[in-house]
């Protein structure tokens, strides 16, 4: 069961991983996104968004392997999926790249619903 919880943390670590090429430069985030990125401004919020998830990828990887971590990964993988989902079904009408982040975030979603099962379950037994 240990280990349902640390796969389950380093797939939904990998998702959120997927981004950060997209701090090298608007041309990466265009591939990412489908859509332009030649507003310096917009760019510059968008890598730095590159940068945030990859920071929480390499949380979520970690706590694989720290157990103490955990309870904060499953926290804030949910904050980070479940926002996204909710601002782009709330928004609707996005992009077929986009449509590929949300199915990526329902997948993450996914994992760490069985990941966080998985946890309370070792956590009972304990």
């Amino acid at each position: 069961m240990r280990y349902l919880i640390s796969v389950t943390l380093i797939l939904a670590g990998l998702i959120h991983l997927l981004p950060v090429s997209g701090m090298i430069g608007p041309e990466r985030l265009s591939a990412l996104y489908g859509i332009g990125f030649e507003e310096p401004n917009l760019a510059i919020l968008m890598r730095h968004r590159a940068v945030l998830l990859g920071l929480l990828g390499a949380f979520l990887v970690a706590a694989a392997f720290l157990p103490a971590l955990q309870p904060s990964a499953f926290a804030l993988g949910f904050a980070s999926v479940l926002s996204f989902l909710f601002l782009a079904w709330s928004t609707g009408n996005y992009n077929p790249n986009v449509a590929k982040v949300v199915a990526a975030d329902v997948v993450a979603a996914v994992l760490l619903v069985i990941g966080l099962v998985a946890y309370v379950l070792v956590q009972r037994r304990s």
